[in-house]
């Protein structure tokens, strides 16, 4: 038994390796008439395993560059349209970075402390009031969906004089928490209990 892992590395996986292996067995025809009829079938076959291509105007286009490219651009055969060579960076985009923030506490998220670091430069008054009772309740509902053992509203408040260096004060004797919504979903990285 021969695994994949010790053959060959595929240069277009999508097409899997039947395909890689029809078009070794065109390029080894020595009939010039044979081997244009094995592209054709070739080409109905590549058709068949990547239907989304079907929705783009030169699909065929497309597929003939595909069967060149994993010829490695040996297969003779006259082509219906005028290859276009390709390279793995155009097959294949590259990554997108991932904007990596130092989070101090990831259950609050990064937009919680962006708005309590802009919460800290607002001066005192009824709409610094009443952000801050927006944000605190925000904060218990992320405690929430995180750590339901976790979620008191001491923390809360900790948490937020913590951000904002001292300068904003939750006094919790006074403040009402709204009650907390229960999602119908348990969260991703906890398991849900059975019965």
């Amino acid at each position: 038994m021969q695994y994949n892992t010790q053959r060959d590395k595929l240069c277009m996986p999508e097409y899997g390796r039947v395909i890689h292996d029809m078009v070794r067995h065109a390029m080894s025809i020595s009939d010039k008439e044979k081997r244009q009829r094995c592209a054709q079938s070739i080409i109905e076959v590549m058709a068949n395993k990547q239907p989304e291509l079907r929705k783009q105007d030169d699909f065929r286009k497309k597929l003939w560059d595909h069967l060149a490219y994993l010829s490695g651009y040996q297969l003779d055969v006259d082509y219906p349209y005028p290859v276009t060579r390709l390279d793995a960076e155009t097959l294949r985009p590259t990554p997108l970075s991932y904007p990596a923030k130092q989070i101090r506490n990831r259950h609050y998220g990064y937009l919680t402390e962006q708005f309590l670091d802009q919460l800290e430069k607002m001066e005192p008054g009824n709409e610094r009031t009443a952000l801050l009772s927006l944000m605190a309740n925000q904060m218990k509902q992320s405690l929430f969906d995180w750590n339901r053992d976790a979620m008191d509203a001491g923390k809360i408040a900790s948490d937020i004089a913590r951000y904002t260096h001292g300068s904003v004060n939750l006094d919790i004797s006074e403040f009402k928490f709204r009650n907390v919504v229960q999602s119908s979903q348990p969260h991703p990285g906890k398991k849900k209990k059975k019965k």
